[in-house]
């Protein structure tokens, strides 16, 4: 069994859905979009190119912090930096880039489309699962139960 994993295989693991934002639309949109669809970031896509990202943590830093309207800043001008990973890409490796980085939500881009999202929390479940089932077919094993 591979601990490591491939962010596809996260990716297999998560519901379909998708949800992004326009750069024009405002923060207040963005941020009751997240709410509504409980997730903590948003793909900002711009005719169907990611264009950047706009965080939980954009809106407290760059909003709520400097006193600027959420009804009135559009998304464009609060983006964070794009980081983004391709469907093969090691979960250890989006774990490095996220801790590197600092960012919590990695894009996954296969060729020029936006296929899905992975947060830190994704990969630390999926990685604790992996694990689960390694230590459960170890012990298995150990106890005679594993059929080789």
């Amino acid at each position: 069994m591979n601990i490591t994993g491939t962010v596809d295989s996260v990716l297999n693991q998560k519901p379909p859905q998708l949800w992004t934002i326009r750069p024009e639309a405002t923060v207040f949109e963005a941020i009751q979009l997240m709410a509504d669809k409980n997730i903590g970031a948003l793909p900002v896509m711009l005719n169907e190119k990611l264009v950047g990202v706009f965080s939980e943590r954009d809106y407290t830093r760059k909003i709520a912090l400097k006193g600027r309207s959420s009804k009135q800043t559009p998304v464009r001008e609060v983006l964070s930096d794009v980081y983004s990973v391709e469907p093969e890409t090691s979960v250890e490796d989006c774990m490095r880039l996220m801790t590197e980085n600092r960012v919590r939500h990695l894009p996954v881009i296969d060729g020029d489309e936006l296929i899905g999202m992975v947060s830190i929390g994704d990969l630390v479940n999926w990685t604790i699962s992996v694990q689960h089932v390694a230590l459960n077919q170890m012990a298995d094993y150990i106890s005679g139960k594993y059929p080789g």
